[in-house]
């Protein structure tokens, strides 16, 4: 497997140079400052992760404020004590994207969220304190316990609340297998996802970097960078602090 320093190179060099790719590499959140996050923002990031899947993702950016609004602020006590009558009049109102399975994805992950909170103190907590060296573990949990959670929705996810993640783009996976790592272009096995785990964590070894940082310059390092450009715009609107 190439070292990690042949892939930033290359990065840099179609960014314009480091000090360029540097500007496209935001502060990741600290362990600390995650676990401060309160739960209905973890909820509501599900809901945006999972509305965007196979929907135009503009349309959702320009409907999300109105989302916000329909799912009470994404109050996990709010919601967790509405019947399933008042959840299945969702199907209904035009402030959000009226298909039940994605809408019940929201109810179901709100009692997802609170049993995990009860275990943990906090969602946030939970989501904080797995280690960066288990992703892979973490998506496995998620996709279990979770309502349509699974493949690159979870990682979505955890790229929006600001856990240091990556995120298997297209840019990304040919980034990996241009590096000597043998997966499937799209990658979903424990095989492929174990090899690119692995990856990851001995580019992190070797340089330092964020889990973040790694897979945003992987991305660059290859292809037109639309989807890594694309996760940055997103996350500099939904992701804080």
């Amino acid at each position: 497997m190439h070292t990690f320093a042949t892939i930033r190179a290359r990065a840099e060099k179609h960014k314009g140079g480091p000090a360029k790719l540097k500007k496209l590499l935001k502060p990741v959140l600290s362990k600390k400052k995650l676990a401060q996050k309160s739960d209905d923002r973890f909820l509501a990031m599900m809901a945006r992760a999972i509305n965007q899947a196979g929907f135009n993702w503009t349309v959702i950016a320009n409907k999300w404020p109105q989302f916000e609004e329909a799912f009470f602020g994404f109050d996990v006590a709010k919601l967790g004590c509405m019947p399933p009558e008042r959840w299945e009049a969702y199907v209904k109102d035009i402030r959000v994207v009226r298909h039940w399975p994605k809408i019940k994805a929201v109810m179901e992950n709100t009692y997802f969220i609170q049993d995990t909170a009860r275990q943990h103190d906090s969602f946030a907590r939970f989501i904080a304190d797995w280690p960066e060296s288990d992703q892979v573990g973490l998506m496995i949990h998620l996709k279990k316990h979770g309502s349509r959670l699974g493949g690159n929705t979870g990682q979505w996810f955890l790229r929006y609340v600001g856990k240091d993640s990556f995120v298997l783009s297209q840019d990304v996976v040919t980034a990996i297998q241009d590096a000597g790592v043998d997966v499937a272009d799209a990658p979903t096995s424990k095989r492929d996802l174990t090899k690119i785990q692995n990856a990851f964590n001995e580019w992190h070894e070797e340089t330092g970097l964020p889990y973040t940082h790694l897979s945003r310059i992987a991305g660059f390092s290859v292809g037109t960078n639309y989807e890594s450009t694309k996760i940055q715009s997103e996350m500099a609107k939904f992701v804080t602090d």
